[in-house]
């Protein structure tokens, strides 16, 4: 699932100098999360997955292989 703060975080981590003060972090966090909260809705939103997609599930004796049947939303 897509997170729009935990992405905005990192993008403001990477990109954040280090002699900043902890509010000036903050502020740039938050500033980073706003922008990649938009994103991840317009995505969420908008994008749409095609059928025939490879896909495999993992973790019980009934795990699967096989392909998206039909189209589905991005979550």
């Amino acid at each position: 699932m897509m997170n729009g703060d935990a992405m905005g975080k990192a993008i403001a981590e990477a990109i954040v100098d280090s002699k900043a003060t902890a509010e000036a972090k903050q502020e740039v966090i938050k500033f980073w999360q706003k922008i990649a909260n938009e994103i991840v809705d317009h995505i969420k939103s908008n994008a749409e997955v095609p059928a025939g997609i490879s896909v495999t599930t993992s973790g019980t004796a009934a795990a699967q292989s096989g392909a998206t049947t039909a189209p589905g939303k991005v979550q």
